[in-house]
């Protein structure tokens, strides 16, 4: 998932943000209201996770002029608010979920999949794989022929990528932004480097990763 993190508390935007990235989701944060609306109306995500009180535009009006142009994206409120009628102002604003601060991790992970997955029909997959290679996504595990393999975590989130793309050519541009959350840098050697090291450790299931020259790579063509 992309996922749009508008909030100005730096601790509380640090630890979304990396917990976002450690789930292997794409991840955009915007630390003002005015920025927040911007990246909203103009990018696609899958979600968004939404401070109430931010500077310049406070979450609620961010939110309503947001829907008032047509943006249908799922939104979830954070707030220290925690009375009845401050949930129903979130909600009535065009909010589709409202969480309560100081709140865990894992709840709002969770509260986020579920609103993509009424939002969109569909259910996340629980486990990825192709041939005898075989990934957890609750677990964070990875099987090659029933053996676990331990994986750094950029060499999961890109094999992840991969396995959501089976079958399909994806580029090193496409695979910087959604596994390193950058643009594309003709200087850097990341991409090449990752996949090397992640065919090393799959033994005979790196055959699985198809180098695509002067393209990218495409796994289980």
């Amino acid at each position: 998932m992309r996922i749009l993190v508008i909030e100005d508390d730096e601790k509380i935007a640090s630890f979304v943000v990396k917990g976002l990235k450690q789930a292997g989701h794409q991840t955009d944060l915007a630390i003002d209201g005015e920025l927040g609306l911007a990246r909203l109306r103009t990018a696609n995500h899958d979600a968004a996770v939404v401070d109430i009180m931010l500077p310049h535009l406070d979450g609620l009006t961010l939110v309503q002029r947001a829907r008032q142009a047509g943006v249908t994206t799922p939104i979830i409120f954070l707030s220290a608010r925690r009375e009845l009628d401050d949930r129903i102002r979130g909600l009535g604003a065009g909010g589709d979920d409202y969480l309560v601060k100081p709140f865990a991790f894992s709840e709002l992970l969770a509260r986020l999949q579920a609103l993509v997955r009424r939002a969109t029909g569909a259910l996340e997959p629980v486990r990825l794989g192709v041939g005898e290679l075989e990934m957890d996504l609750m677990k964070r595990r990875v099987l090659w022929r029933g053996q676990e393999i331990t994986l750094q975590p950029r060499e999961f989130a890109l094999l992840e990528y991969l396995l959501r793309n089976k079958g399909r050519v994806v580029s090193k541009v496409m695979i910087m932004e959604h596994v390193w959350d950058y643009g594309f840098d003709p200087e850097t050697s990341l991409v090449e480097t990752t996949v090397s090291r992640l065919r090393g450790k799959l033994l005979e299931g790196a055959e699985l990763i198809e180098t695509v020259r002067g393209v990218g790579y495409v796994l289980g063509r």
